[in-house]
């Protein structure tokens, strides 16, 4: 095998750890990979540590022993994600995005990777000393940031239905109060996830607080607890939601008159 320079054994290491977010490499498996000794390359992981701090790349970690190895995880600053969101919410705001209802038109930026990438960059960062077992979300607007989430932080990606589907088996339903005030059903395949784990709830939209509620109750049935909540955007009003301790990238303001507007916001907590 031809020798490998230090820079492409490098660069090689780095597309690796960031394709598989969380996921432990051991040393041994670059050392066969690149042909190299375990000396060698833990100074390769020391510098590609220091880069990913450096540039605010992420975390590159190590844990030593017999199970131990090295892994990517993608992180953010507080000051970056504060930059990043301001610069949405300058696209959001405005009058063009306004829909009948107060709703504001996103599914652009729901629909674009880069940008729900990054916004799950945020919320893994936010809330991965929380250690969840499974990201859990509402279909179907919440997916692409809920995938971007589970994907940072490394765990799957569980999706509660408004029915049951025959290729997923058996189903637990529950009823439960929508941020309109309508009763509706949230359904999810007994198989989709394990007593006693622990959930994140990442959605798109907070209103009422009516789904994620739902949303909880559906894990108290499994007997699966939530670390935490987590929202694209959040309304000002009404201020009373249905949930508590709950966060989101954005608010959103409804300035009313001849021409609303929509006034959109970085949440609070992204100043800390």
């Amino acid at each position: 095998m031809e020798k490998i320079r230090r820079n492409e054994r490098m660069s090689a290491m780095m597309k690796i750890l960031s394709d598989a977010p969380g996921k432990m490499f051991t040393l041994s498996y670059f050392c066969e990979m690149f042909g190299a000794a375990k000396s060698t390359i833990s100074e390769d992981i020391d510098a590609l540590r220091q880069a990913a701090k450096t540039f605010d790349l992420g975390a590159v970690e190590t844990i030593t022993g017999a199970a131990g190895g090295v892994a990517y995880r993608p992180r953010m600053s507080r000051q970056a994600a504060r930059t990043y969101i301001e610069g949405l919410c300058r696209k959001l705001s405005g009058t063009e995005r306004l829909l009948p209802g107060d709703f504001l038109y996103n599914s652009d930026i729901l629909s674009t990777p880069e940008i729900v990438n990054q916004m799950g960059r945020i919320l893994a960062t936010e809330y991965a000393q929380t250690r969840p077992d499974f990201v859990l979300t509402m279909e179907t607007k919440g997916i692409p940031v809920a995938f971007a989430t589970a994907n940072a932080l490394g765990i799957p990606l569980v999706i509660a239905r408004h029915s049951s589907k025959v290729y997923e088996g058996s189903a637990v339903n529950i009823n439960y109060v929508s941020g309109s005030g309508n009763i509706e059903t949230m359904s999810l395949s007994r198989r989709a996830v394990k007593e006693n784990q622990e959930a994140l709830i990442v959605d798109d939209f907070l209103r009422g607080g009516g789904t994620a509620r739902g949303m909880v109750e559906l894990m108290r049935e499994f007997h699966v607890g939530v670390v935490g909540m987590a929202f694209v955007m959040s309304t000002i009003e009404p201020m009373k939601k249905r949930i508590s301790g709950e966060k989101s990238l954005m608010t959103l303001e409804v300035l009313a008159g001849e021409n609303p507007e929509a006034v959109v916001r970085p949440a609070a907590w992204l100043n800390g």
